[in-house]
C-alpha cells in the first residue's frame, strides 16, 4: 500500500514538473517568435520608407547617370548595415532564448535525478530482509540510469552549441557576401 501511494505520488509531481517545463519552453517559443516578429515588422517598415524615398528620388530624375549615382557604393553599404543589424538583432533573441531553454532543461534533467535518487531511497528502505541481492542489482542499474541522464545533458548541451555555431556560421556567411557585391557595385558605378 504504501509502495503505491509513493508511487503515484512521485508520478504525480514528476509530471506536474514535466508539464511546468513544457509550458516554460513553450512561453519562450512564444516570446521569440514575438520578437522575431517585431524584429521583422521593423525592419520592412524600414525598407519601405527606403524604398519609396529612393523611388519619390528616381522618379524625379531626368538623367539616367543621376539614376545610376542613387545607388551608389555607399547605399550599398547602408544596406549591408542594415541587413547586419537585422541579423544581429535575430541572432540576439536566439542566442537568449536557446541559453534559457538549456538552463530549463538542465533544471528538468535535475529534478528528475532528485526525484529518482527519492524514489530509490524510499524503496530499498522497505525492502524485505533478505533482498540484498536485488537491492545491490536495483542500485546498479539506477547508477546507470543515472549516467544516462548526464549523457542526455551533454547531448543536449552540444546540439544548443552546434545550433549557435551554425546561425553564427550562417550570418558570418551572409555578411561576406554583402561585401563582395559593395565592391562590385563600386566597380560599375567607375
Amino acid at each position: 500500500m504504501f509502495q503505491n501511494t509513493l508511487n503515484t505520488t512521485l508520478l504525480t509531481a514528476t509530471q506536474a514538473k514535466s508539464i511546468e517545463s513544457a509550458q516554460a519552453i513553450a512561453q519562450l517559443a512564444v516570446q521569440s517568435a514575438e520578437q522575431i516578429a517585431e524584429i521583422n515588422h521593423d525592419a520592412v517598415k524600414e525598407v519601405v520608407s527606403a524604398a519609396q524615398a529612393k523611388t519619390a528620388k528616381l522618379t524625379q530624375l531626368k538623367d539616367p547617370k543621376a539614376a545610376l549615382e542613387l545607388f551608389d557604393a555607399e547605399s550599398a553599404k547602408e544596406v549591408a548595415a542594415q541587413v547586419a543589424d537585422y541579423q544581429n538583432k535575430v541572432n540576439k533573441v536566439l542566442r537568449k532564448n536557446s541559453k534559457e531553454v538549456t538552463s530549463l532543461i538542465e533544471s528538468a534533467i535535475d529534478d528528475s535525478q532528485a526525484d529518482l535518487k527519492k524514489l530509490v531511497k524510499d524503496a530499498t528502505a522497505q525492502a524485505p530482509a533478505g533482498s540484498e541481492a536485488f537491492v545491490s542489482a536495483f542500485n546498479t542499474a539506477f547508477d546507470a540510469t543515472l549516467k544516462s541522464f548526464e549523457q542526455i545533458r551533454a547531448t543536449s548541451n552540444d546540439a544548443y552549441a552546434n545550433f549557435e555555431k551554425s546561425v553564427e556560421t550562417a550570418l558570418n556567411s551572409f555578411q561576406g557576401q554583402a561585401a563582395p557585391a559593395t565592391k562590385s557595385r563600386k566597380q560599375i558605378a567607375a
